[in-house]
Parts: structure tokens; sequence; C-alpha cells
């Protein structure tokens, strides 16, 4: 068994905070100070996180508190209320005991308009066929190299010499979505603690992305899927809800508002002198290709032999290391956005089980716990894919 290391549970913490829970209410551990949620661990932990709660619940006294949703369904969150009625109060299980009874026809039943199971492997399956601006075969060449074992990936050992990326088909990056994406990654200050600023140039270029995911087959098969779900009543409030959710800043460090659900998985961070996120391989080939990233092994290569595939990897970024990293490979950004947009929404704070090719595959999502959007809207903390 390995030594305990940093950010792992407490499991009678656990247990203590979870008997706080109002009953059905089943809740995560909060992170402790200064810890961000876990992510880009690999064998086990589809199987545990499955079997753990998804989201944060506060103390049972909250929901004594003699309260109603009735007249305030969709009222902005607000900390002092006993209980809530912001779309999203659902999965974020704090809502008022009558909000479905009031407010269940605006949002997100959790009877009637449920994402089951079997739901999701079908959708994923879809979406993996709407993926018309993936890479083809010839279009990426790689470069795997070393094959590390469970005992090597903290070793920070370069055991590859070469890059991993051979040759990439450079035209992908002229299609609209790409070209949009591409635009998005040099935006954003990769340290935590210091404050983004984002200018008016950078929320057009946020707004570009997201008319031009929206134009492709792939996201509209999404959005019918949620719309009927009564998720989203119009394309607009989708595309409102994605500005939110990614794109909405807040703070990993003392208060400063210095990251975003979309910096952190696709662009990638450094925290503590270590890389956080990052699970993008249009952002690994163009920094590797600039000589900023180092390319250390692999420890996972997913069963597909056409894109996207997966990856599992350990590399360096201007010397900050990733010991554990995952990314598809070859997918377009609209595949990645929709298939971890689709998770968050579905199975947020668990492992979101897919089907790709007739291959399994999980996705494992978490919510920003610590603050929420004006609306009372969770931020997306992290998304990344998981080992089969």
């Amino acid at each position: 068994a390995r030594a305990p290391r940093e950010g792992d549970l407490d499991v009678t913490a656990t247990a203590a905070w979870m008997s706080l829970s109002p009953p059905g209410c089943r809740c995560h551990l909060p992170p402790g100070p200064g810890q961000d949620v876990p992510h880009g661990d690999f064998p086990g932990l589809a199987r545990e996180r499955e079997r753990s709660p998804p989201v944060l619940c506060p103390p049972q006294d909250l929901y004594t508190a003699p309260d109603s949703c009735e007249g305030r369904c969709g009222e902005p969150f607000s900390a002092g209320d006993a209980c809530h009625c912001h779309r999203g109060c659902d999965t974020e299980c704090n809502c008022c005991e009558d909000h479905e009874r009031h407010c269940g026809h605006e949002g997100f039943s959790r009877s009637r308009d449920s994402i089951s199971g079997q739901e999701l492997l079908q959708l994923s399956e879809q979406l993996y066929g709407l993926d018309h601006n993936k890479a083809r075969p010839g279009d990426i060449v790689l470069n795997p190299q070393h094959l590390a074992g469970p005992d090597e990936t903290g070793d920070k050992q370069d055991l590859s010499p070469q890059p991993l990326y051979k040759f990439v088909n450079e035209e992908l990056f002229s299609k609209p979505t790409y070209a949009s994406f591409i635009k998005l990654l040099d935006n954003y200050q990769r340290a935590t603690g210091r404050e983004e600023e984002v200018t008016a140039e950078e929320l057009q270029e946020q707004d570009r992305f997201l008319q031009e995911v929206m134009r492709t087959e792939l996201m509209e098969k999404l959005f019918v899927f949620l719309q009927g779900k009564n998720r989203y009543s119009s394309q607009q409030e989708f595309l409102q809800d994605l500005k939110e959710i990614w794109f909405g800043l807040y703070s990993r460090g003392d208060g400063e508002r210095d990251s975003s659900g979309f910096e952190h998985v696709f662009s990638g961070e450094v925290k503590k002198g270590k890389v956080s996120g990052f699970h993008n391989w249009i952002r690994f080939y163009l920094l590797e290709k600039q000589g900023v990233v180092n390319y250390f092994s692999h420890n996972f290569n997913g069963p597909w032999d056409t894109y996207p595939d997966v990856l599992g990897l350990q590399f360096s970024w201007d010397g900050f290391y990733k010991e554990v990293g995952s990314a598809f490979i070859g997918s377009s950004p609209e595949f990645e956005f929709g298939l971890y947009t689709l998770c968050f929404l579905a199975r947020p704070g668990r492992a979101c089980h897919l089907s790709l090719g007739g291959h399994p595959l999980s996705v494992q999502t978490y919510p920003w716990t610590k603050s929420t959007s004006a609306s009372g809207r969770s931020f997306i903390a992290t998304a990344y894919v998981m080992s089969p």
C-alpha cells in the first residue's frame, strides 16, 4: 500500500461530516485549507468515486429553519439564506424542502428529467459519432516511448528522449472551433494567486468560441438532449450557462479571482510548484513544439485505434512537474467541451460513465464549492478523462 499523500481524504472526518447531512443528502468532505479538489488519478478511482457522494451539503440545522421556495424560484444565491431556490440548488443539495413542488417545472427535476446511466452511454456514443472535426488517421503521429509503472510516475525522470508528437497536421487548427479555441489559450496567467484581468477583447474571444462550438452538430445534439430534459428553455440560456460555468472566475488562492474551469482544464495552472489541470492535447502539442513542455513518459494508452484516443502521461512544464495527467488525443475542442459539460451537468462530483466507439470510458468532474456565480451557479473546478 502506498503511503498517505497530501490531499487524501480523512475517513474519520468524512464520516463525521456526513453524519451532519440531512436525510437523503450524501456529501463529500469539504476540501481542507488551501486544497484543490483532487484530479488526474487513474486506477481504481472510478469505482471509488462512483460510490462517493456527489456534492457538499450544509449541516442539518440549515434545513430546520422555517423557509420555503414559494415566490423565490430562480432568485440569486445568497449565503445568508437558510435554504435555497436558485437553479442548480438540487445538484448542490441545498434546496428548500418544497423546491420541487414550487420550482420543479423551471429546472432539472430529479425524477422526471434525470439522466440515466443508459442515456449517458447512448448520448456519448452519438457525440463520438458527431465529432466531424476530429483528427483523421495520419493527422497525428505519436511517439509514446516509455510506459511508466506505478512506482515510476512520481520519479520526475525523463524516460523518453524524443517528443511525444512526431507530426500533427496543423491544417486542423484552421477549422473555426480550433482557431477560436487556440486564441483563448494565451489569455491566462498560469500561476494561481495572481488576479486574472479579462479584457474586452478576451471576452469577445470567449463569445466567439462559444458561438463556433454551438454551430457544430455535436453541440446542437447536446443542447437538444438537455432541452428535452427541461434543463434549458433556449439556446441562449444554454450559452449563458456555458459562459458562467466555464469562464466565470473564482479564487484558488487568497481571494484573488485567479482561476476558471476553462483555464484549469484546457490551459493549465501551476500551484504550489506543481502543474494543475492541463488536460488538453492541443495545448500540449503547441507548448512541446515551443520547447516549453518536456514529455517524460506515459502510464496509460487507450484501446482506441482511431482518434480520439486517451493517454495518461507525465511531463514537465517549464520545470514544473505533472505526475499523472490525462488527455484525449485528436479530439476536436467541441468534443471535449461538450463531453465535460454533459458530465458536469449530469454527474457533478462523481464518475460519469460513458461509451466511445464501443469502449467504456469515465470522466470525472468537480464543482467549485467555495464560491458561486452571481446567479448562484456552480463553477467547474476540474474535468478530466479517467482510464477505462
